[in-house]
């Protein structure tokens, strides 16, 4: 299947958000190196009066913990450039996600880049990884659509969280487009208004992929929470500022649901 190739944060990878992860991850593979060398060199001479053998031992036990850290920064980094699966890439998509992501903010933060940035970039990060799981012989037989409650029309009377077939689809705001979407491309569609609520739904639905609606700030957190199932993260956009009437790229909900059911339909 052809690679396909988002040009809006939140949809597959654009090359500048590939360039900030790549360019975090390599000086955070260089900062982890500097720290491991000091935790070793400093207490080197303490170690050798304790045992003569003592600082070969440390210094092979600093070595494999960082020779893992490394690997896994530079399996990262593969699959973020090439965009293909690696061996243990489920595994290495929880651990990028649990994390690397806070000490990623972090290392951002000090060469530069704003926290915002950083965040788009580990959605897209994130992305690639679920797209690279998917494409490795794991389709997703149960899709889900988690949106935020704040795509619903303010003035809307209707009561959609939970029961969003309530909605009248009078097309005032995206639910209408999303509803179709559900009924084209067979998968669930769910509103929450909340982390709570959206970890409920998620229970209660046990989808094998989300595809999910939301700010910077609750779509990086719902990943974190959520792994070590598969998410693909798309952003809301925000023409009356957060959290009223917001929008969703429909177009690009509906590339991503042909990807992955495309992908299901050759699985099965």
């Amino acid at each position: 299947m052809k690679k396909q190739d988002f040009s809006d944060s939140g949809g597959f990878t654009r090359r500048p958000e590939k360039m900030t992860i790549l360019t975090l991850i390599g000086l955070t593979a260089v900062l982890i190196l500097f720290i491991l060398i000091l935790v070793y060199t400093v207490p080197y001479y303490g170690f050798s009066r304790i045992h003569a053998q003592l600082p070969i031992v440390m210094g092979i036990i600093v070595a494999v913990f960082g020779g893992a850290v490394l690997l896994s920064l530079l399996l990262l980094m593969v699959v973020i450039a090439l965009g293909r699966d690696v061996p243990l890439s489920k595994r290495l998509r929880s651990l990028a996600v649990k994390g690397f992501l806070p000490v990623l903010t972090v290392v951002g933060r000090l060469v530069g880049f704003k926290k915002q940035q950083v965040q788009h970039a580990f959605v897209a990060v994130n992305n690639e990884l679920v797209l690279a799981q998917c494409r490795n012989g794991h389709p997703p037989q149960r899709i889900l659509l988690l949106m935020p409650h704040c795509l619903q029309n303010a003035d809307c009377p209707v009561k959609i969280t939970y029961r969003v077939e309530n909605c009248k689809r009078c097309g005032k705001c995206r639910i209408k487009d999303l509803l179709e979407l559900a009924e084209k491309y067979d998968v669930s569609l769910a509103v929450a208004t909340g982390g709570t609520i959206a970890r409920k739904i998620v229970i209660e639905r046990r989808p094998d992929l989300i595809i999910a609606v939301a700010c910077e700030r609750d779509l990086t957190s719902g990943i974190q929470d959520t792994t070590p199932l598969p998410v693909y993260g798309i952003f809301n956009q925000r023409p009356f500022g957060p959290c009223f009437n917001t929008q969703v790229a429909i177009d690009h909900v509906e590339s991503v649901l042909k990807e992955m059911v495309a992908m299901r339909r050759e699985g099965s």
